[in-house]
């Protein structure tokens, strides 16, 4: 494919070069697997644990999970702020900007953990209706220890993402091993060695998330760096730097957290299906990680080239390399996904090897996992990479939009018509959320993408 071509001789060019798409996206990638992969290595330690646990687990997960997408989309914020003031050539402004955004992630995270440790026992009743003692008694010990973690979920998230706005990717990629090694050694150790319970994927996961952030913050205290941390302590709040990032931030703060608010009803939907429904949801839900992992990596690669371009002006550029990173995720995610697919019946026979786990789970789980595989290689893409690239130049109130009402008027309203009224379970809670909700925004996104308005949403200097 020839270089990106301007006819604009004013509009500075944005030239990524694929020696340097090469160096942002692999290790983007490894990072992905590396973070599934030892989520699958905790499901499958806590699975010798039993069926209460694994639904604990994934229940609380989906909370956990709706805080780290309300702090990236912060941090994402603040990245692509950063990204088109770096597009601009302003350095200045852009640094500034990061320290407003670490400003924005601790008063805000520190913040929800209060309120979650306040109001804990009505949090649980709402994302857990199975009536089972010990799926409640688990559940309650996994949250109280686990929702200590979000301050260190917030900062981690802001320090990626600024790495990730200087294509700075092996960075991250050397923190998130790190990260993931202290915590399914500790779990190796917690549920084989002390024999504990679910308290022994809790543990290992606070300590490595808090150990994540405070190495991540010592890494960007280096003056060297573009968007170094080094005089945050002379921070000046500047109103037009926090309009700017809460013009971003605020939108994918609120379509990430809708998406996984969405998520976490459907997980309470599944919970009254009954444990078995319930576990294989968790299981499904696990290795469905593996099945967008490339794209969840090209897309935030996306974000840091697309925001560049659209600060230097560089429209042009923009469709080109949105073009170039659709064919990528395309190519790499039916490879994945096939290979996973190739791979599954090997799975679920680990899965299934324990006696905590029923042969219906692993029936119900594999279809589960087909359904999502299958949707995962085709419309994967337009409904998660085009709002990426939609948001990459400040048009995030469009997405927030239409994935909130997308998330309530098809993927909720209608998992409830295919699980309960038609009767179809929680496998219709799937056709519902990968299927059908996929299809209307990749329509949407598809459409906006096209029709050029995006153009019009870069940050104001």
């Amino acid at each position: 494919m020839e270089a990106p071509n301007t006819n604009n001789s004013e509009k500075r060019r944005i030239v990524f070069t694929n020696q340097m798409l090469k160096a942002l996206i692999i290790p983007l990638i490894f990072e992905q697997l590396l973070t599934i992969t030892v989520g699958l290595a905790d499901s499958l330690m806590v699975s010798r644990v039993g069926q209460a646990s694994i639904s604990a687990v994934n229940l609380v997960d989906q909370l956990s999970n709706l805080m780290i997408q309300i702090f990236a989309g912060m941090a994402a914020g603040g990245a692509a702020v950063a990204g088109q003031y770096l597009g601009k050539k302003l350095q200045e402004d852009a640094r500034r900007s990061t320290h407003h955004m670490f400003l924005l992630l601790l008063a805000v995270s520190l913040t929800i953990t209060a309120v979650l440790y306040l109001f804990r026992d009505g949090v649980l009743g709402l994302i857990n209706r199975n009536p089972d003692p010990e799926v409640i008694r688990a559940t309650r010990t996994y949250y109280s220890i686990v929702m200590a973690s979000i301050p260190a979920i917030a900062l981690y998230n802001g320090g990626t993402a600024v790495f990730r706005a200087m294509s700075k990717s092996r960075i991250t990629l050397r923190v998130s091993v790190l990260m993931n090694v202290i915590n399914v050694v500790g779990n190796a150790v917690l549920i084989f060695g002390f024999g504990m319970d679910v308290a022994g994927v809790a543990i290992p996961t606070l300590v490595s998330r808090t150990v994540a952030a405070a190495v991540i913050l010592l890494l960007l205290s280096n003056p060297s760096l573009t968007l170094s941390l080094k005089q945050v302590f002379r921070f000046r709040y500047q109103h037009r730097m926090m309009r700017n990032i809460l013009y971003i931030g605020v939108p994918a703060s609120a379509e990430n957290g809708m998406f996984h608010l969405g998520r976490l009803v459907l997980a309470s939907l599944v919970s009254s299906l009954g444990t078995v429904s319930q576990a294989a949801n968790g299981i499904a839900n696990t290795l469905g990680g593996f099945h967008h992992f490339t794209g969840t990596a090209i897309s935030l690669a996306l974000v840091t080239v697309i925001s560049q371009c659209i600060g230097a002006g560089a429209f042009d550029d923009a469709r080109y390399y949105m073009k170039k990173f659709a064919k990528l995720t395309y190519l790499a995610m039916n490879a994945a996904n096939a290979l996973g697919l190739l791979l599954l019946p090997l799975v679920m026979k680990i899965y299934g090897s324990s006696p905590n786990v029923s042969p219906e789970t692993i029936r119900l789980a594999t279809i589960l996992t087909v359904i999502h595989g299958v949707a995962s290689m085709v419309i994967w893409m337009p409904a998660f990479a085009l709002p990426a690239f939609l948001r990459a130049c400040g048009d995030a109130r469009f997405t927030m939009w239409v994935s909130m009402i997308s998330m309530w008027t098809v993927r909720v309203l209608f998992a409830y018509i295919f699980a309960i009224l038609l009767g179809w379970g929680v496998i219709g809670v799937w056709l519902a959320h990968s299927v059908l909700d996929w299809i209307v925004r990749s329509s949407i996104f598809y459409l906006r993408y096209r029709s050029g308005r995006w153009e019009t949403k870069a940050i104001k200097s």
